[in-house]
């Protein structure tokens, strides 16, 4: 069954909205793992991963309004990769750090609500 046809029901609309955000994620690390420069397959899958996170966005925005996509979207990003990059990159993990992600998901949780 095509995706888009699924996401005119809003469960599988924000399973694919959520996925797309996590693939944020996905290709950050992918990013940071190919600065180095050391493994270049990492920039290539960073690419390929962040064109279908882009791509899986387009689908749920025939059931949720694209503000609230967009910041479902990039508040998923933004969250995951900075919790990513305190697991895998030994980034700082203080309390503000942790009090901040846990405001971007409360954000999050508020538009979800909202909608």
């Amino acid at each position: 069954m095509d995706l888009l046809v699924l996401s005119t029901r809003a469960p599988v609309a924000w399973s694919v909205l959520v996925t797309a955000g996590v693939l944020e994620v996905v290709w950050l690390v992918a990013l940071k793992r190919s600065v180095s420069g050391a493994q270049p397959l990492y920039g290539v899958a960073s690419v390929v991963v962040a064109w279908l996170s882009f791509a899986l966005l387009a689908v749920p925005l025939k059931t949720i309004p694209a503000g609230t996509a967009y910041a479902v979207w990039t508040g998923v990003g933004a969250a995951g990769g900075a919790i990513a990059g305190m697991l895998l990159f030994g980034e700082p993990l203080s309390p503000i750090r942790l009090a901040s992600v846990a405001l971007i998901v409360l954000g999050i949780v508020g538009v979800k609500l909202a909608q």
